[in-house]
């Protein structure tokens, strides 16, 4: 239990990890359409999609040598975490 609090806390703690989240929970994505349907930079975009994928929240679901229409989709677990978040209203 205290681990699923664990990643709630760390998505919690980036409002860009946040949006992220919330954007793949609605349908897989590349990182400049969740950039433009949440109104953030694609950089930081990118940088939240890579510690939520460290955090095995999102995968990659194109294969990793593929460099543009990278798209990122949410996991199994990143989507528990993101039930909670949204029943504890933290995001």
């Amino acid at each position: 239990m205290s681990d699923e609090w664990d990643e709630v806390s760390y998505v919690i703690s980036s409002s860009y990890r946040v949006k992220v989240l919330q954007r793949l929970a609605d349908s897989p994505a590349t990182p400049s359409r969740i950039a433009t349907d949440t109104d953030r930079p694609t950089t930081h975009v990118s940088r939240a999609l890579q510690g939520l994928r460290d955090h095995d929240l999102v995968e990659l679901l194109v294969s990793e040598e593929r460099q543009k229409g990278r798209v990122y989709g949410i996991t199994e677990e990143g989507e528990s975490i993101w039930e909670t978040i949204e029943a504890q209203n933290l995001a």
